[in-house]
């Protein structure tokens, strides 16, 4: 499915996510899934797991202000997803910080996420391969992760996103690479969570190397007209949302590289 048939079905279709994040990430990235098209749901309590993970399109699930509550939640909804054939999407955000996070990360890999999203260091690390990631912050351009994120891809069965200036994308066989995006984008928080939110948008109605793609496009493309009009973080975060609402199906492919 090309980016343009992706964002055309996700605005027909507009699909039920559920979006296990941080939070600080709570607000933009259901404001992102909404303007996108989609639906967001932030449900994480295990109790009501059981019963509306299997009723959502995808499931995304990004381990930001990671507890053990939340780590249950976020396995048991992975399980479940998996078990129902519900692609999910993982975000392991600065997973290399402390043991517990590496962990998390690792069992949460085990349950064959549809697609990883992170920035260079995450990737890096996550596919055993030393970085030099601060917290959040990625110390490592994409370039130096395209390996890895292909044996990860190998590994773990899932398309892997690296995202950055120019974004890469593998699943071990294929590659795409996406253009566009704006500097203002690392100055407004949790935009990287919530442009996993959005990639689980469109893993609940394309498969997972096409999802990604057409996430990363649609996200680029928003983020380059936004800076157009922005005159800093904060209003740049207002005309991104009216830019993702914005952007036309036929926009899509000016940003993906193969």
């Amino acid at each position: 499915m090309t980016p343009e048939t992706a964002l055309s079905t996700l605005r027909d279709q507009a699909p039920l996510v559920q979006c296990i994040t941080n939070y600080v990430a709570m607000n933009i990235a259901a404001n992102v899934v909404l303007a996108a098209g989609a639906s967001p749901a932030m449900v994480h309590a295990t109790e009501e797991i059981p019963e509306f993970t299997p009723v959502a399109g995808a499931l995304t699930i990004n381990i930001g202000t990671l507890s053990e509550p939340w780590l249950s939640a976020m396995k048991l909804a992975a399980q479940t997803a998996q078990g129902g054939n519900i692609p999910w999407v993982l975000d392991p955000v600065a997973h290399f910080i402390s043991d517990y996070r590496r962990r998390a990360a690792t069992d949460l890999v085990a349950q064959q996420p549809a697609i990883i999203r992170g920035n260079a260091s995450e990737i890096l690390a996550l596919a055993g391969v030393a970085g030099s990631g601060k917290g959040a912050d990625s110390g490592d351009a994409v370039e130096a992760a395209e390996d890895a994120a292909k044996s990860l891809a190998r590994t773990s069965g899932a398309a892997v996103a690296v995202t950055g200036p120019v974004d890469f994308l593998t699943d071990g066989a294929r590659t795409a690479r996406v253009a566009g995006g704006s500097a203002l984008m690392p100055k407004v928080t949790a935009l990287g969570c919530s442009l996993t939110a959005l990639t689980g948008a469109y893993a609940a109605v394309t498969p997972p190397f096409e999802a990604a793609r057409a996430a990363l496009a649609h996200f680029a493309l928003a983020g380059a007209e936004a800076e157009k009009q922005a005159s800093g973080p904060g209003s740049f975060q207002l005309h991104f949302l009216d830019a993702l609402a914005n952007v036309q199906p036929a926009d899509l492919e000016k940003a993906v590289l193969i």
